[in-house]
């Protein structure tokens, strides 16, 4: 009887340090890719840039409000939704010159960490693009939660980064006349995600 009240009070007492502890599950949300947008520009030429989005994506956002660390995204690209405004263009991004979607269909990134920064956050991770993949730091910044005119939990994410695509082997180009490349090597990305809560 002494055994089991022990128990009993040993119990209580670690489900109160839990929830003192503050102890939580990160919420779900799914990726609203009807108010969710990914585009890119790249230098043409040295004198202009030629912009793009891709079309289709789809990922998971996981959201604690109590403690970010537990917190994550997965995001997955199809690289064939590739859309420059130009078939011609767009054609041959796709082939094996530049990110070679029929060997590497998707453009991924998986989060190991989500850390608090400044007036923003963090997301530490890995990005996959033709192949290769690199561990990066994406800066972003969290609006939300709030519920929508459905009664739904939305949240929203906005991350600007640049990259190196040589970093990950997209190396075609052509040299200019006058010594320029026809093709920038630094690519800026501009990611706006609306996520609903599951």
């Amino acid at each position: 009887m002494r055994l089991q009240k022990l128990f009993a009070v040993l119990t209580v007492a670690a489900l109160s340090v839990s929830i003192a502890g503050g102890v939580s599950a990160a919420d779900q949300y799914g990726i609203d890719i009807v108010h969710s947008s990914i585009q890119f520009s790249v230098k043409h030429m040295l004198i202009s840039n030629v912009k793009g989005t891709f079309d289709k994506f789809d990922g998971v956002i996981k959201y604690d409000p109590e403690n970010i660390a537990n917190s994550s995204v997965e995001v997955t690209i199809d690289v064939a939704s590739i859309n420059t405004k130009d078939q011609k263009r767009d054609d041959h991004v796709r082939s094996e010159e530049f990110l070679d979607a029929s060997k590497h269909p998707n453009i991924t990134f998986k989060s190991n960490k989500i850390v608090k920064k400044d007036d923003g956050y963090v997301a530490v991770g890995t990005l996959t693009i033709r192949g290769v993949s690199k561990e990066v730091e994406l800066p972003f910044v969290l609006n939300g939660p709030i519920t929508n005119p459905w009664g739904q939990t939305v949240i929203g994410i906005e991350i600007e980064f640049k990259l190196n695509r040589q970093d990950y082997g997209v190396k075609w180009n052509k040299t200019m006349d006058s010594g320029g490349l026809v093709v920038g090597d630094d690519i800026k990305i501009e990611i706006n995600l609306e996520a609903t809560k599951s």
